[in-house]
């Protein structure tokens, strides 16, 4: 595995991310007009809405594509591995698609929540990530069994880091008042 490489990747992602997130907040006065005139998105008048749908296209290609190139895997070893993780990627997707629909709930409610309406996010922040994991268990019989421990390990390192490249996006929502 060539650590520099993925190394230059993930901040690639990161840069990406950090770059979304400051232009989304950027945006609120955007949205507003984006309203009024139904005018072609660009940085300065996209969404969050925008970027995160811009950020959801972006990083599964980009994912696939990291982890193809730290993987390094043969014909044979790809042959087997690409429909397991296709499988597990169409999972982790719907799981992905809970977590930013909680998020933008929670973002277009912070100011308003009740402390039970927060605990609530709380909790159901909490079930999301443990189906994230619950999820990694799961597939990592079906992992074993097209790759070495060595091969399964670090595809749930390169799984992991890619993770928080991409939870590097979600720092944009704003912390609750107490």
């Amino acid at each position: 595995m060539n650590q520099k490489k993925f190394l230059a990747i993930t901040l690639t992602l990161v840069t990406f991310a950090l770059a979304s997130s400051v232009l989304a907040q950027n945006s609120t006065s955007a949205k507003k007009d984006a309203v009024k005139s139904p005018a072609p998105i660009d940085a300065s008048q996209a969404s969050p809405d925008d970027f995160v749908e811009l950020l959801r296209k972006d990083i599964r290609s980009q994912k696939k594509q990291i982890i193809a190139e730290n993987m390094e895997l043969s014909d044979a070893e790809a042959e087997k591995f690409w429909p397991v993780y296709d499988q597990y990627a169409a999972e982790l997707s719907k799981i992905y698609d809970v977590k930013l629909a909680l998020l933008k709930d929670y973002a277009d409610n912070y100011n308003s929540m009740t402390g039970e309406q927060a605990e609530d996010y709380i909790r159901k922040r909490a079930e999301v990530e443990q189906s994230i994991m619950q999820l990694r268990l799961k597939y990592m019989p079906a992992f074993r069994k097209v790759l070495s421990g060595r091969e399964t390990a670090l595809f749930y390192q390169l799984d992991w880091r890619l993770g928080l490249a991409i939870d590097v996006q979600l720092i944009q929502v704003p912390l609750i008042n107490p």
